[in-house]
């Protein structure tokens, strides 16, 4: 059964500013239980005003019971600009001075096969495991103008269903690898957050949400999770045309 709970506001902005607030709220639920809050962050440009936020209005004590891992990553150094896990420790991470040992992140810079497969290790040996799959608490996502969605593209949509927690795909254009997770692990998530935003993303937000054009072909459109509503949030530009 598919379960949507839709968040829109005006720009991108305001929208920032909500999923802030939303996470600053999380963030103090789980310290006030005593829960460690496993999260995975997305790439992108969308997190990154997220992440210039979080610096400006948490501290590091906010922080003390969460466990960072990334969704994906491109299969570059950290210090390389198109990196994940680079432009989080820039905007967000050494302002924070978050502890290391608190940041597992994806080495892009290592060989790619191994490194998935060390990740996926890593990720049943910190996590949950249910359904034979590692349990985040919260998964991050974005959404390519292509329907892609972490790092699984749409020619390469098998690997949403592979066994393994973690693979290596490749871009479509540039056959960069990347490391991935997979969709067995975020669907199984306890929560899971789409935060889109910009006009070009319209058309295909409405293909996934009304079935339209070419859906199936889209990873983004198989993400359901199920412990949980998916939750869209969406600028009024990426909400156009719903």
């Amino acid at each position: 059964m598919e379960r949507k709970r839709n968040y829109i506001y005006p720009d991108k902005d305001s929208l920032t500013a909500a999923f802030v607030c939303e996470f600053i709220r999380t963030l103090k639920e789980y310290s006030d239980e005593g829960r460690q809050l496993h999260l995975a962050f997305s790439g992108g440009s969308t997190p990154l005003a997220i992440f210039e936020q979080l610096a400006e209005q948490t501290t590091p004590d906010d922080w003390l019971n969460v466990s960072l891992f990334w969704g994906d990553e491109r299969c570059v150094p950290p210090n390389d600009p198109e990196s994940n896990y680079g432009s989080a420790l820039e905007v967000l991470l050494k302002p924070l001075g978050m502890e290391k040992n608190r940041i597992h992140r994806i080495r892009g810079e290592e060989e790619a096969e191994g490194e998935a497969a060390r990740y996926g290790g890593l990720l049943m040996k910190f996590l949950p495991m249910e359904n034979g799959f590692p349990v985040f608490d919260w998964i991050w996502l974005g959404l390519g103008t292509d329907g892609h969605t972490a790092s699984i593209f749409p020619h390469q949509i098998e690997f949403w269903t592979a066994g393994s927690p973690c693979v290596v795909s490749n871009h479509p254009d540039t056959a960069q690898s990347r490391i991935s997770i997979t969709g067995g692990v975020i669907n199984n998530a306890k929560r899971v957050s789409f935060i889109v935003s910009g006009k070009e993303k319209a058309t295909i937000i409405r293909e996934i949400f009304f079935k339209e054009g070419r859906h199936m072909e889209y990873p983004a459109f198989y993400v359901n999770p199920a412990m949980s509503d998916l939750e869209w949030y969406l600028d009024q530009d990426a909400a156009r045309l719903l």
